[in-house]
This record gives structure tokens, sequence and C-alpha cells, in this order.
């Protein structure tokens, strides 16, 4: 049988209030932090998930759980920070509130199959993975050289190659998980949209990555009998209870770790560090190739977002990706990788700092004087003259009255070269908005515990990230007082 939510939402916050007070003779004797959570799930109108996934049900046998129910449970379980499906199960038998803000009569509540079933109609994929569980063993990457270094790669190489090809053959939405982002796109990514928290027409990105460690141990078996023939080190297939984790080094923690990588992007000029799209990558990744990867997949699923502003750290520093910007028009804002940054010869005469302002003959950095975003170029002057007295350098390096100035182009070095330049107060003030990601990253690992998830297939790793990132954009929410809620239902 087809899920019927009749009523919809009104239905669903008439259940709660008739539970609520049944099962507590005296609600608002609970605390002010559980009030909170009840003012949340009050508002979250989840009834279009039951109108998606109603293709997803079979027309005949008994009638299911509402799908939206069973999303709303599992956002509880987030929320609560209840790490296992089991676990959760067994609280919803236990715990009335947890049942009624589900929207489950206590004593009739969903088990741990029917959780599973649910996952299950999220995901587009008969495997729960995406790779073959028979796979090759992969030789750990390398550890960075110096404290705090990334695994060494040749970004620039890697840039040149895949920009083209992601160019010439753009990614299809049409992962595994496309689903479970609808569901998050429609009910949490276009609110804020619809707010105007998020401007898709002017839109500023933050990416990172971060390690995700999901076990101590890759999980593998032999499946050859090279060791009963005395080989013990064969490099024959193993099979893989995960297969689309492998192990990669964590630079941070400066330690190898076991799981995926994760990259992600968030609007860096949202008020709550909002995140926009993810994208799970294995663990011996680069930052680049999940950077690339995970750029054309999000312009994949959102098509009408218009990238204003790229905020990138010094493993995306590559010339690649500034040239990919310019022909764009989005602004790239990308820290300098700590080598090969400035000291060489622009315009015969004049030296290039390694933040693109250059010096003068006598060494001295020149100020900055303004740019010209219609001609990409920003200008500097003399740093021994003003607009007023002249120059007053004892060898003067032009007759000019102004002095000498400089115009650097960013076609000469998109690299080097920014508007507004990388010395500019404005280009301080729009990177520092880059550790937007970071703050995001952290929620989602220590405040929404998803490295705890402790499961073993991509199919329910995607589950527990999307769900932690509608949390988010939950937490994010206009919501009344408690103060004032309270008054409400109790005047109604």
């Amino acid at each position: 049988m087809l899920p019927c939510n009749i009523g919809g939402h009104s239905a669903y916050q008439d259940f709660v209030l008739t539970e609520l007070f049944h099962y507590y003779p005296d609600p608002f004797a609970l605390s002010k932090d559980t009030w909170k959570s009840i003012i949340e799930f009050w508002h979250l109108d989840l009834s279009l998930t039951d109108s998606l996934m109603v293709e997803r049900y079979s027309k005949h046998g008994p009638a299911p759980r509402l799908p939206s129910c069973m999303l709303r449970s599992y956002l509880l379980s987030i929320k609560f920070k209840i790490t296992s499906i089991t676990r959760w199960a067994a609280l919803l038998k236990e715990n009335p509130l947890y049942a009624i803000l589900s929207g489950f009569p206590f004593g009739d509540v969903p088990g741990i199959g029917t959780f599973y079933d649910f996952f299950a109609r999220l995901w587009d994929l008969d495997s729960n993975n995406l790779s073959p569980k028979e796979r090759f063993l992969k030789s750990k990457v390398k550890k960075g050289n110096k404290k705090g270094d990334k695994t060494p790669a040749d970004t620039e190489s890697i840039s040149s190659r895949l920009l083209p090809f992601f160019q010439r053959h753009p990614v299809k939405p049409a992962h595994a998980f496309s689903f479970i982002f609808q569901l998050y796109q429609t009910q949490f990514l276009h609110r804020f949209i619809e707010d105007g928290l998020i401007n898709p027409a002017k839109l500023s990105l933050a990416g990172d990555g971060t390690p995700v460690k999901t076990s101590s141990l890759l999980r593998k078996k032999r499946i050859c009998s090279c060791k009963e023939n005395g080989i013990s080190d064969c490099n024959c297939k193993r099979l893989f209870s995960q297969p689309d984790t492998n192990t990669g080094w964590d630079s941070t923690r400066e330690c190898y770790f076991n799981g995926y990588h994760l990259f992600m992007f968030v609007a860096s000029d949202s008020f709550s560090d909002l995140p926009v799209f993810p994208l799970l990558e294995r663990a011996s990744r680069h930052d680049m190739l999940s950077f690339l990867h995970t750029f054309f997949s999000m312009k994949s699923y959102l098509p009408d977002f218009h990238l204003e502003k790229l905020l990138l750290d010094s493993a995306m520093d590559a010339i690649p990706v500034y040239e990919y910007c310019k022909a764009e028009k989005i602004q790239p804002f990308i820290d300098l990788k700590k080598t090969n940054n400035g000291n060489y010869k622009y315009k015969d005469t004049f030296t290039i700092d390694s933040d693109g302002v250059p010096r003068c003959k006598l060494g001295l950095r020149m100020y900055h004087d303004g740019y010209e975003p219609k001609k990409n170029r920003c200008k500097y002057r003399c740093p021994k003259a003003n607009r007023q007295k002249g120059c007053f350098c004892d060898t003067p390096c032009s007759p000019a009255k102004y002095g000498r100035t400089v115009h650097t182009q960013l076609k000469d070095n998109p690299r080097i070269f920014n508007i507004p330049p990388r010395d500019s107060k404005e280009w301080d003030k729009e990177y520092g908005r880059r550790t937007s990601v970071e703050r995001s990253n952290k929620r989602e690992k220590q405040d929404y515990k998803l490295e705890d998830g402790k499961h073993r297939s991509t199919k329910m790793w995607y589950c527990r990230l999307y769900v932690i990132m509608m949390c988010q954009h939950l937490d994010a929410w206009n919501m009344p007082s408690v103060e004032d809620f309270q008054n409400a239902i109790q005047s109604a």
C-alpha cells in the first residue's frame, strides 16, 4: 500500500499536542532545551517527503510507515546524538517524547529493520556501495614532507588535465545519493533561498576537505589460495566490506586514517555557515582531486546557482584553477603555497613580493593605489611620493612629479595578481570567510558526531551526512522563543 499523509503537517502538529499532554500532564515542566527541540520539530514541515517517495513504495501489502515520520525520527536521533540505529529503535519504545516528536504513537513505533528498509528506499543503487567489494590492495599514500604538509601531489598537472576533462564531459546528476540530495534541497536548502539568506545569483562558496575516519583497520579478507601455497604477501584481490574507503594521510593530526575524504562547499556569506554540497571521496585522494570532482558535481546538481566568489586553501593553488575562474567570471580567493612565491622580475626592473606587491629599485614595497576591474589590473605607486608634495626620493626612477607607477596585469600572472589585490584589506576580509567551511566541518564531526556512525556502507554514510546537514540548516532557522511558543499553545 502506498503511504498516505492525511492532513499533512497540520495533522502532525495536532498529534504532537494531543499526545504530549496525554503522556506529560505538566509538559511545561520539561527542560528549556527539550522545549527548543519540540519547537524546531513542530515547525519542521516534512510532508513533501511523502509525496516525493510515493513511487518508491509498492501498491500492494500493508500500509507503510509515513516517510516523513521516518525521516523526522532519524533527524531526531542525530539531534539527540544517538549514533546507533539499534539504540534509537529501543529508545523510541522507552521514551514517549521521542516517539511523539517522530510522529509515532507511543507503543507503536518502527523497529530496526523498518529504519534500514527506509534507508534503502533513499539510495538509488542496488548495492550499498559505489565500488565492487573485490578489488586490489592499494599502497599507502605518502605522508607530508614537513609538519602539517598534505600528501605530496603535482596539483598543476592534476588540474591542467582534469579541468578540461570535466568541461568536455560534464558530470551527470545521477549519483546513488541523488534522491537524498533532492530531499535536502527541496525542504532545507530552498527554504534559505526563499528567505533571502542565500543568494543563488551571487553565490560565495568556501570549499575544504576533511578526513572522515570510519574504522581503525581496513576490513578485508583473502579470497585467493596464495597463503595456503606459502605466499603471504601476494597482490591478489581482497574482499572489502567497505570498498569505497581506503587509507589516507591526515595532515592536521599527522597520522594515517581509514575512511573517506569529505569535501564540503559552504555558503561563506551566510550568517550560520550553511553547507551547500558535499561529496565523499576515498581517503587517499588529494584535496585538488576532491575539489574538482565535487565542484563539477555541484554544478550539475545546482545548475541555477551562479558562483561569484570561490574561497579555497593552498591545496588548490594552481594556475589552471585561476584561469578557469577568470573564464567563468569567478573571483578566486585562494591562499598561496609556501614555496616558489614572488621574488621574480616583473617588467624588467621590478621585483614582486609573495603577495603580488612590486618593489621599486631601492627594494621598497610600493603603495597600493586602487585597481581597475574593467582592465583587469591593479595600480601601485612610488613609496616615496604623495599627491601633494610629489616624489621626494633622492634617486627618483621617473621624471613624473607623481613618481613611478606600476600596473600589475592579471593576464601576466593570475596566480599572484588578484583583484582585489592580496595585500588589501578587502582581500583579507573576504578570504577570512573561508573559515566558515572549517566551522561547518567541525560541527558535523564534533557537534553531530559524524564519525561515530560505525556504518559499513557508503549508503549509510551518505544518509548520515545529509541528515546532519539538514540539522545544521534547522539550527539556523528563526524560531519563536520558548516562552512565546508555550503561551501560544496555552491560549490555543
